[in-house]
């Protein structure tokens, strides 16, 4: 009686131990969509504002007139428009964005730049580093 019953335990230890989590877990990094509003032209182009220029540079837009917002939106379109035909072309926008892209990069790398230059003499030390980094006191 007592070899029926340990068998059924041990069955079902390892049924249990061998069994798939219910638990589903994502695998795939989900990018944050480009914007929160809902993408309709034929109400507003409020999506379209927040793909192409930023969400901040797309508040700062809001606060504009149309006739300011266009006048802008022209010089932006303008630089992007490297063979000055007066059409942006796929590759013209695709440079664009990398250029936007390395932009912000950069001026990352400045500002990161600056506050680890604590003494202001363009080399960043191990100390300045840390104190920094850490808040180590120098």
């Amino acid at each position: 009686m007592r070899f029926p019953r340990l068998l059924l335990c041990v069955g079902v230890w390892a049924l249990c131990g061998s069994a798939k989590p219910t638990e589903r877990k994502e695998r795939v990094l989900r990018e944050a969509p480009l914007s929160t509003r809902e993408h309709d032209d034929a109400q507003s182009f409020d999506y379209d504002h927040d793909a192409f220029l930023g969400a901040d540079e797309a508040k700062s837009f809001d606060q504009l007139t149309p006739e300011e917002s266009k006048e802008r939106l022209g010089k932006i379109v303008g630089k992007i428009d490297e063979d000055g035909d007066g059409f942006v072309t796929v590759e013209e926008l695709k440079a664009w964005i990398k250029f936007a892209q390395k932009r912000w990069i950069y001026e990352d790398v400045e500002r990161q730049w600056k506050g680890h230059d604590l003494n202001e003499d363009g080399l960043v030390s191990w100390e300045e580093y840390k104190n920094a980094t850490y808040g180590y006191i120098l």
